[in-house]
Formats: structure tokens, sequence, C-alpha cells
């Protein structure tokens, strides 16, 4: 078997001096994530399928945790074996010492994720690995941990592709997208991570204005207004993972948390629509929660009805799609929604999430990129349209 262990029998603490880390995402947004990983000083930045791999030091793994607005999770991967089969699952993590992770009347709990010929079930892999964990400190304590999946003093992720196990050290908790000012929800929520996301992507200068005509509860405003205003997406949670270990720097955190982030100072406008009231009503909570309140203008009005109140910005939307619109009203939708671009847009860059490219073409618009994203399970394409005066040759000739 083949072993590499980032951290030593002698370790101090658990994140000593610099190491590697794993910064998770959804597919489509590695880029921005590896741009944020970079601005906040991250080094040795690699980027895979829906991970960023990058490396430094606790101070850095705080703030990943704290600032990056694309990261589901920040995982640190500590050590590394080859196993084939149970036993070698059992034998290779029972040669880590866990007593450098795992201390005395702490708790711990297992995700696993497979893509492997050799395992077929990601709750037995990680049963194994607890297995091995409980029997070492039974051994040299004469007493078994306690496991506590729903909040464990420490969280550990299995990782196997192929032969390869990687044993990951999870130092977010909850999943990253869970930012903490989310009361209410209407159907089919968008994530706040892939949200945030998407207003990256469209480049949004954060001058001009922001609209979401179509904003359910709020989600895609509220993160606009969090990147407009510099308000760091971890500082409404009450923990991450990080807080429970036993070399916590509190300090450290504190500093972190109490940083001047200074907010745009350029006018602009974040609005947010919806036809339904209680969506409304769900978003204007949700600003308040995020201190938001004032900052976003959230209307009761169909999409059709919005007329912006500046000559140009940015618009982002995620319209029903999918299950959430029946078929039959698909072409007189996007007809409507075409139809209100064109009259009501123009000067502005206009971006469309959808898992429907055949019902899109109804918009009488032909988009000039499109970006592939996931929703859940849902392959999607996020759409941009520059809604021109005029035609876009005429627009062409002038410049």
């Amino acid at each position: 078997m083949n072993f590499r262990n980032q951290f030593p029998k002698d370790h101090a603490g658990i994140t000593s001096g610099t190491f590697d880390m794993v910064a998770k995402t959804f597919r489509g947004l590695e880029d921005v994530l590896a741009g944020e990983i970079e601005a906040i000083g991250g080094s040795k930045i690699r980027k895979g399928t829906r991970v960023v791999h990058f490396s430094g030091n606790k101070e850095l793994m705080y703030r990943a945790n704290f600032q990056l607005r694309t990261a589901l999770r920040i995982l640190i991967p500590f050590y590394e074996f080859r196993a084939k089969d149970d036993n070698e699952l059992y034998t290779g993590a029972l040669k880590f010492d866990w007593s450098a992770l795992i201390r005395k009347n702490m708790t711990f709990a297992i995700d696993g994720v497979l893509n492997s010929p050799y395992f077929n079930h990601s709750g037995y892999i990680s049963l194994k690995v607890k297995d091995a964990i409980a029997d070492q400190f039974l051994k040299k304590t004469g007493k078994r941990p306690d496991v506590n999946t729903a909040d464990p003093d420490i969280r550990l992720n299995l990782h196997i592709s192929d032969d390869r196990c990687t044993l990951l050290l999870d130092s977010s908790g909850e999943s990253l997208h869970k930012r903490g000012y989310r009361s209410g929800a209407s159907p089919a929520p968008l994530n706040e991570v892939l949200a945030a996301g998407m207003i990256m992507l469209t480049g949004w200068d954060r001058k001009s204005d922001f609209i979401d005509p179509m904003c359910g509860s709020g989600t895609i405003p509220i993160e606009a207004a969090m990147m407009a205003y510099n308000i760091p997406p971890g500082i409404y949670r009450k923990q991450f993972a990080f807080e429970k270990w036993t070399d916590f720097d509190r300090t450290l955190m504190e500093s972190i948390y109490n940083e001047d982030y200074p907010d745009s100072s350029a006018f602009f406008q974040i609005t947010g629509s919806d036809i339904s009231p209680r969506s409304i009503k769900m978003a204007r909570s949700n600003a308040k929660n995020a201190f938001l309140g004032k900052k976003i203008d959230f209307k009761i009005s169909p999409f059709e009805n919005m007329i912006p109140a500046g000559k140009g910005g940015v618009l982002v939307a995620n319209p029903p799609y999918g299950g959430r619109l029946k078929q039959e009203n698909l072409r007189a939708f996007h007809v409507k929604l075409g139809d209100c671009l064109k009259k009501n847009y123009q000067g502005f860059t206009a971006w469309i999430l959808t898992s429907n490219l055949e019902a899109l073409k109804f918009t009488g618009l032909r988009p000039d990129r499109k970006i592939l994203l996931f929703n859940g399970p849902l392959e999607c394409r996020f759409v941009r349209y520059n809604i021109y005066k005029g035609s876009k040759k005429q627009n062409r000739q002038l410049l």
C-alpha cells in the first residue's frame, strides 16, 4: 500500500503550517471559485471537476469558509492509501494515528463518496472506516469515541476513486450555501452558491442596476446585494466545523470577522420582483435577516409589467422550467418573456438560467453566450442576451 499522511504523528495542531485544501463547488463554477481563492491569497491553485485544489495556512482556511461565495465546502485531505476490498480499506484506515485528530470525549462522523468498481455502497465504506477508528481507540484507551451524524466535533469525508482512498477533514460543517439568512423559501429555491456564481459569471460591475424579475424568495437579489456591499457570505452563520477543533484560534477568527469590508460607493439599484405576494413576503424577510432590507427594492408584479428605473444594467432570472411549468404553457411563457425583454430592457444584459433550450427559442432572441451549469440534478444553460435598442446590425454600425 502507498500512504500519504499530511498530519505527522508529532503534529501539534490540526492545521499548523501550510497544507493542502479542496474547495467543492457546482460544475461550471470552477473558474469563478479559483478566482476567488486567488483573491484571498491561495497558492498552488488547480481546478478539477466540481472542485478546486489549493494550499494555504490556518488563516486562509478560515477566510475560505468565511469569504468564498462559490464554495460549498472546504476540505483538508490528510491521508491517502490504496484499497481494493473491505480488508484493505479497514487496514489502511487503521494505520493512521487517529488521536492526531480526535481527542478524548470528541464525537465524529464520516461521509462517503464513491467512484470505484471495487466498492458499491457509500454507507458501507464509511462504516468500515468508522470501525477502524473505533477499534484503534478501544485498543489504546479502552473506550470507543461516539458517533454523532447530526453535529459531530470532527466530520470526515472519505472519497474512493478506483482504488485510491482519500480521507479529508471537513472544516465547514453544514454546507456553505446555508448562509443563515433564509427563513423561508418559495418552491424550487435556488441554491445560494449557485446564485452567487451566476451573478459573478455575468461580470456585473456593482455600479449599474441589477434586476431579478422572477425573484421568488429573493436569493439572487440578496446575493447580489451582499456582493455590492461586500458582506462576507459567512457572516450570518452561527458556527463552522473548525471552531470545534482543538487548535481553533478564536482571536484570529474574530480579527477576520471584524475586518473592514469596504462596499461599493457607486449609485445602483437592486430590484427583485415576483408575481407571488407570498414569495415577496419571504424575500423581504430573508433580506431583513441579511440586514439588507433597505438595500433591495422588492415588488409584487408579473415580470411583463416590470419597468426598470434605469437605462441599463444586468438582469438575471431563474424562470420556471422542467417540472415547474407545464409543457403547453412553455411556448406562451417564453414568447411573453422575449417580448418583455425587447420592450422594457433595452440597454440591459439579460441572463436566463434554463434546462430547456428548445423552449428558450420562443423568446425570439439570439443568445451570444451559453454556460453549462447544474441546478441540482438538472443540466442547465446560463444564457446571455444583449438587449439592443434597434437591431443588432444597427448597433454594430454605431460602434
